[in-house]
């Protein structure tokens, strides 16, 4: 034991210091205030949030815990664990970031560019659906070994936009671990980060954006035209219900604009 005790000591104390340095989960520093970040998450509550196309605190389904916001196992959003979780406040052109955190052969995402004002959505985008999902610009948030979608491809991957523009690189944890998400967008230009790697850079006016959303819902249909033909305008962010358990924190934003 006493040859060991000075290492635990070390580990210890590296570990203290590697958290102080990071600083506390849901704060800003001083840096980051004076640069325009702001949180969108308190670490405690659900305050700033709504679920998808309804008004108040959701009573169901997600909620927090030790400093993350959680959505529990279910049979699927939005019938399931309460469905998407929507931001109140709406956003032009912005700079987010996050952690997730998402189970073995897990699956989540951030959506963007979403509109609660428009119609539900003409056919099921997935099992469990009733059409009242966001559909917008979705940042995967996949378990890529254990999930069926990470064997599809680099556009369905963690860190893809999703089914449209590939994440070229693979720089996850180990399930179980916090990943750091970032998304930019400047009008039609975005760019989608996974600790600290740059995986993608595009467009929203791409070729495969267009091809994307004709196989999926259909050349002249409404969500077509919201997401390829619509000029974009402020709307919110919303993390993803996908029926499987998934964590969130350190959320803040700057807008761009």
């Amino acid at each position: 034991m006493k040859t060991r005790l000075p290492v635990l000591i070390f580990a210890a104390l590296t570990a203290l210091l590697s958290t102080a340095l990071a600083g506390e989960p849901n704060t800003l520093t001083a840096e980051e205030k004076a640069a325009g970040w702001t949180l969108l998450f308190d670490g405690r509550s659900l305050a700033g949030w709504h679920i998808f196309q309804q008004t108040g605190e959701p009573k169901a389904g997600w909620h927090v815990a030790d400093g993350a916001l959680i959505c529990p196992k279910s049979n699927g959003r939005p019938n399931g664990s309460g469905g998407d979780l929507t931001t109140d406040a709406k956003f032009g052109d912005f700079e987010f970031v996050f952690e997730w955190r998402i189970s073995p052969g897990g699956n989540s995402g951030v959506h963007y560019f979403i509109d609660e004002s428009r119609p539900p959505s003409p056919k099921p985008m997935y099992k469990g659906d009733v059409g009242k999902s966001p559909v917008g610009f979705e940042y995967q948030v996949l378990d890529d070994e254990k999930h069926p979608d990470g064997q599809r491809g680099p556009t369905h991957r963690a860190g893809a936009l999703y089914d449209m523009i590939a994440a070229e690189k693979t720089v996850l944890k180990p399930v179980g671990e916090w990943n750091e998400g970032r998304i930019v967008v400047r009008g039609n230009h975005i760019e989608h980060w996974l600790n600290g790697e740059k995986v993608l850079e595009g467009s929203l006016k791409a070729p495969e954006v267009a091809k994307s959303a004709a196989k999926r819902w259909g050349e002249g249909s409404p969500v077509y035209d919201l997401l390829v033909n619509q000029p974009r305008k402020q709307c919110q962010i919303s993390l993803q219900n996908h029926g499987d358990e998934a964590w969130f924190r350190n959320l803040r934003v700057r807008r761009l604009d």
